[in-house]
């Protein structure tokens, strides 16, 4: 067996994440940025700003990775390399674009982190971006093969109901009916609250200062007077009573093992689904970076990791339940790092919708005190493709101030996959 390098997690950052409003860009505060323009604002702060104490340079990157769940469009990347001609990296910087829907940028990274294992890179940057104002999950430039749900093509495959796997607020759905009566709605709003008060929390009190890159955008609703946008824009203050009362957005499957139309609505009190605002994430822009090093090369140059990468996996699921991805996705990272998940002291799981991260607590039997502690992207945000280097990167910060020792990221992905990441902090 060949012995793999160890890989550490140098350092990360994130822009701010705004508010989208597709049909509003005036209200978005990076409504007049371009999504490859906030990422490539991000990689040379980042450079200039973080990692020039290190003494890391663009020209030593073997390999940049970008993930971004809507590729199309300004998000088209050239495979990866529009970012790096226009952050001023040399030409000979190899580029690669990923796509695994919310799992985007964790997947580049974890192509970084396989490069530098095997002995084929030392140094590997990853990015995401996600602008979900300019470049909308409902645009003219993605066209999926319908010929999949029409019953007279060859191409017809009815056991993936292509209608709930296109539309991410079904899935969360189905998987909230799936698992009735482990969870309520009020379960789920209390979740959505909880993350908005722990996010307005420590923004208040600046820990995301840790993270977030002041990027320069624009006053909420006034395009001409220009601002630096250095907090998320979508987390607020929240009661149970105040999201308790919002529009819900999903529509029920009055599934037969819970007793159809009637079972639901005797315990429903209604014909309506559970998925509102308040449960589920916003729409967001906003860019991710990292950079990930061969240990013994760091070590030899004196530089001191955020964290050590233990291990990383993926999964599928089916995709008409695809928030069920991050658990077959963690069950094969700890796996390979042979822990268990009593060794974890801290998860960060995306809350795509909460009831995600409550069947992902519910199946590891994960205290609420260990999972999504400074917030959750339900107030956070959720820019789909750029997610996943934020949550490694945030868990990876919580570890250090906690003097804890492990710690899982995981996320849903659109289609019905999962991706993980286990991180040791080595001063634990």
């Amino acid at each position: 067996m060949v012995e793999l390098n160890e890989v550490w997690l140098i350092d990360y950052a994130r822009t701010a994440f705004s508010r989208s409003r597709p049909r509003q860009p005036e209200r978005d505060v990076f409504g007049e940025v371009r999504g490859d323009e906030l990422l490539a604002t991000l990689l040379m702060k980042f450079f200039d700003e973080k990692l020039a104490d290190k003494g890391i340079t663009k020209e030593e990157v073997d390999e940049f990775t970008v993930g971004s769940a809507m590729g199309v469009y300004e998000a088209w990347t050239y495979g990866g390399r529009i970012p790096l001609f226009m952050a001023n990296f040399p030409v000979t910087t190899p580029g690669l674009f990923v796509d695994r829907q919310c799992g985007s940028a964790g997947s580049g990274m974890h192509v970084g982190i396989m490069e530098i294992m095997t002995g084929h890179s030392k140094v590997c940057l990853a990015g995401g971006v996600e602008h979900m104002t300019r470049v909308p999950m409902q645009n003219d430039w993605i066209r999926p093969n319908l010929n999949i749900i029409n019953s007279k093509s060859e191409w017809y495959r009815p056991l993936y109901d292509f209608m709930t796997t296109s539309n991410m607020i079904q899935t969360a759905q189905k998987l909230y009916e799936q698992e009735v009566p482990a969870f309520t709605k009020e379960d789920l709003d209390k979740f959505g609250v909880r993350a908005h008060n722990l996010t307005v929390k420590n923004t208040e009190e600046g820990w995301y200062k840790g993270e977030i890159m002041p990027i320069e955008g624009h006053v909420e609703g006034n395009v001409e007077e220009k601002m630096m946008v250095d907090r998320d824009m979508a987390a607020r203050k929240s009661t149970l009573e105040g999201v308790a009362g919002l529009r819900r957005l999903s529509r029920p499957f009055f599934l037969e093992k819970n007793g159809g139309k009637e079972g639901y609505e005797k315990r429903e009190g209604t014909k309506e689904g559970v998925i509102t605002a308040g449960n589920s994430s916003p729409l967001n822009a906003g860019a991710t970076t990292c950079l990930v090093m061969d240990a013994k090369e760091a070590e030899k140059r004196g530089i001191k990791p955020m964290a050590r990468i233990v291990s990383i996996g993926w999964a599928a699921v089916d995709p008409t339940v695809m928030g069920r991805g991050p658990v077959p996705a963690t069950e094969k990272a700890l796996k390979i790092a042979g822990l268990t998940v009593d060794d974890i002291d801290y998860w960060e799981i995306n809350e795509a919708f909460t009831i995600v991260t409550l069947n992902c607590m519910k199946h590891f039997n994960i205290p609420e005190e260990k999972v999504n502690i400074m917030g959750g992207s339900t107030a956070i945000g959720h820019p789909l493709g750029a997610t996943m280097i934020r949550l490694p990167g945030t868990l990876a910060r919580i570890l250090k101030d906690k003097k804890a020792k492990y710690g899982v990221a995981n996320a849903c992905c659109g289609g019905g996959q999962g991706v993980a990441t286990v991180l040791e902090n080595l001063d634990a």
